[in-house]
């Protein structure tokens, strides 16, 4: 299956307790990972994090299949058609 270039976005609510998860989803998943960009929200205790990959279809399945069973995450992932 061939890898294209694409996008998660991650919401996290409950930062202190969701963060430490969705980090190691994330280093499992790591050699996908091109660039991160993570901005929280101390205030609100919501954190959103960005993610630019390189995979296919059935690698962004599993991640974000992992990261949206954590209670307090929400992920939605975009690729590119080529």
């Amino acid at each position: 299956m061939e890898k294209r270039i694409g996008f998660i976005g991650i919401i996290l609510y409950n930062r202190k307790k969701t963060a430490p998860l969705v980090n190691n989803i994330l280093t499992e998943y790591g050699d996908l990972i091109l660039g991160r960009m993570g901005l929280p929200s101390v205030k609100k205790n919501v954190s959103v994090i960005v993610l630019i990959v390189n995979a296919n279809t059935d690698e962004i399945g599993a991640l974000t299949g992992k990261l949206g069973k954590i209670d307090g995450v929400s992920v939605k992932a975009a690729l590119s058609k080529i």
